[in-house]
């Protein structure tokens, strides 16, 4: 019976934010579409978010695995529009397999690259002392090591990429943040939602 409560109340915990994001574009009157991913560039001069697609939408097991990016013009009333988003190349990061995948401008497709695991701490949550306040990903070229920290796989995360990568910009490393955008018109956001950055339990 214990197990069933749990479950029930994390599949609440997932569902809750798409069913507040319905009820929160309900007033639209003819229902559009919604669209959800994890922000790769953010122009903000431009109003300009551009995603890579995640398919499942679980916030337990994303797959940021799409393409080509999906690009918005953001609303300009605040009303419709939640925090400008942070973006990020890093879609998923893999400590068996000690690889990472990131998007890659250039060929603007996805690249696989492998690394040496230096070092891997689990179960760190944000308030603890090895990661809040500090600011994620760190470069460190002496030492020709990244360290980055995951919140949801609640992984801090030490290792060496190939030299090559070394020059990067940290944003390589960084995972954007997730976003739902909701619209009629291809590529005409009427609502964008940052999730990352939402506190949906906010009084």
């Amino acid at each position: 019976m214990k197990n069933g409560v749990r479950s029930l109340k994390k599949l609440c915990l997932i569902a809750l934010p798409l069913v507040l994001f319905m009820a929160f574009v309900s007033g639209c009157g003819e229902l559009g579409q919604v669209d959800q991913g994890r922000v790769i560039e953010y122009d903000k001069a431009k109003n300009i978010a551009i995603l890579i697609q995640d398919k499942k939408a679980d916030p337990g097991n994303p797959d940021y695995n799409t393409l080509p990016p999906h690009a918005y013009v953001l609303p300009t009333d605040p009303m419709e529009m939640g925090a400008a988003p942070k973006a990020g190349y890093r879609m998923k990061i893999d400590t068996v397999k000690n690889n990472i995948t990131i998007f890659d401008p250039a060929t603007q497709g996805f690249k696989v690259i492998d690394f040496k695991l230096i070092d891997k701490k689990e179960n760190i949550d944000r308030e603890n002392a090895l990661v809040k306040g500090k600011k994620f990903p760190e470069v460190n070229k002496e030492k020709k090591t990244v360290t980055l920290y995951s919140a949801r796989q609640k992984q801090l995360i030490v290792f060496s990429p190939p030299d090559q990568y070394l020059d990067l910009p940290e944003k390589t490393w960084d995972a954007g943040d997730e976003v739902r955008v909701y619209y009629k018109e291809e590529g005409k956001a009427l609502r964008f939602m940052n999730i990352t950055r939402t506190d949906i339990f906010k009084k």
